[in-house]
């Protein structure tokens, strides 16, 4: 039987069917290429974003570094002699200062914080970029920091070192040295301007929130360095009037308007720097605790003799040894009031208050009038000045001058006011100025 062979043929695309096929689903394949290339784009992004933070986690303060030195714990040890009590500047209520001696930086200030001196480390953080940014010649530098990692490392800050101690230790005398009455103001002018700087001379602005005399020191030229940065905040920025705020500060020197409303202000360094005034005029403690456990603010105590003219009833006794400008001085406390005025609307602004005592200082022409001098050649003294005595020597001191005698007075100190341990004379129970009547008889105008 024949065989019938069956041949099949496949069929054969013509070109114009595989150009219409790619016309058919071109932009499929188009579509799907550049939707994988959007995900490999975006992930590449992701991912590069993602190691920023990390980076950022892991070296917080890398903006800060070309201006800040991170020191290791081990130099700040070494430099300390291991934060020994013989390098021991000072105490406060958020930590103490010690002096620490390094090969190239020579002396600086390590301030190492109580351990719950920070809610955070970011807290910690944010001082130190605050701080990065203010450079002024009456404000304390940072140098640098030290970060251990961990919440409970080590967080230390680094300042440069002042020489002269604290405008407390002048004011009560420790120093064994008087300021004058010129000194006095121009360490005031200082430190307005510095406390000005932080307000208005970096943007956000800067609240300090514990202007006191103890936190204002003494550079190698006697110019004012206000110091301890512990509660600094950012002030309102562009329309904000306040910055709401716990509730932070010294005793006597904490704004009422501030404590009332927790509504932080630059008026608030205002108030405080007002008491601060009133101290120099008078040197009294902000707080004084009378009869009975009665509390004086100097406030209070300062304001009628100053509203009066009369601030020569309120002037510190070392001053009445020496010729004293009485009008800079009545000036001064009368910009001290100001400054306390119980609505922070009607206080000056700090530069105001630079100002002001500027002002005061060049009406004097830099010199004493034939009054003045007149009157400083008339005061007789009996006993030696007090200023030649230390606060341990007082207890039984006498003066006079010009025949008035000074009544006997009380003076106390609330400890919380004044952290320092270097500050032993603020421990005192009492500080007394007798009168001795007898060495009165015989005194005579010259």
């Amino acid at each position: 039987m024949a065989s019938t062979t069956y041949s099949v043929m496949a069929p054969t695309a013509s070109p114009n069917a595989a150009s219409s096929g790619w016309r058919n689903h071109g932009p499929y394949i188009w579509g799907g290429l550049i939707i994988s290339i959007s995900i490999l784009f975006a992930i590449a992004m992701f991912c590069c974003f993602f190691k920023r933070r990390i980076d950022s986690k892991a070296d917080p303060l890398e903006d800060e570094k070309s201006m800040l030195r991170r020191f290791q714990m081990e130099e700040l040890m070494k430099a300390t002699k291991n934060f020994s009590p013989d390098c021991l500047l000072g105490s406060g209520a958020y930590g103490n200062v010690y002096r620490g001696t390094f090969n190239g930086e020579g002396t600086l200030a390590v301030k190492k914080p109580h351990p719950d001196s920070y809610q955070s480390i970011e807290e910690f953080r944010n001082e130190v970029r605050l701080l990065s940014r203010v450079k002024h010649r009456n404000l304390v530098s940072l140098v640098g920091f030290c970060e251990e990692p961990g919440a409970r490392g080590a967080k230390i800050l680094v300042y440069e070192f002042v020489p002269n101690g604290s405008l407390l230790e002048y004011i009560m005398g420790r120093r064994g040295r008087v300021l004058t009455w010129r000194q006095r103001v121009n360490l005031a002018i200082g430190a307005a301007k510095g406390i000005a700087h932080l307000h208005e001379g970096v943007k956000p602005s800067i609240i300090h929130r514990d202007i006191k005399p103890s936190n204002i020191l003494i550079g190698d030229g006697f110019e004012a360095k206000v110091s301890d940065f512990g509660l600094v905040r950012s002030g309102p920025v562009e329309d904000q009037s306040h910055v709401s705020s716990q509730i932070k500060g010294t005793p006597g020197y904490l704004d009422p308007a501030y404590c009332t409303s927790c509504h932080l202000t630059p008026s608030s360094d205002v108030y405080s720097f007002g008491v601060i005034l009133l101290q120099l005029v008078a040197a009294r403690p902000a707080i004084e605790i009378g009869e009975q456990d009665s509390n004086y603010h100097i406030i209070e105590w300062a304001r009628p003799s100053i509203e009066r003219g009369n601030v020569e009833a309120i002037l510190d006794a070392n001053l009445l040894s020496q010729p004293c400008n009485t009008e800079v001085m009545l000036k001064m406390g009368q910009v001290g009031l100001r400054c306390v005025a119980k609505s922070p609307k009607h206080r000056p602004t700090m530069i105001e208050v630079a100002q002001h005592l500027q002002d005061a200082l060049c009406s004097t022409n830099h010199s004493f009038t034939a009054a003045e001098l007149s009157h400083a050649g008339s005061r007789t003294w009996v006993e030696n000045p007090i200023s030649h005595k230390s606060f341990d020597d007082l207890s039984s001191q006498s003066i006079a001058i010009d025949g008035v005698g000074f009544q006997k007075f009380h003076l106390e100190i609330d400890t919380i006011s004044f952290q320092s341990e270097n500050l032993r004379c603020l421990d005192l129970n009492s500080i007394s100025i007798d009168v001795d009547k007898s060495r009165l008889k015989g005194m005579r105008e010259e």
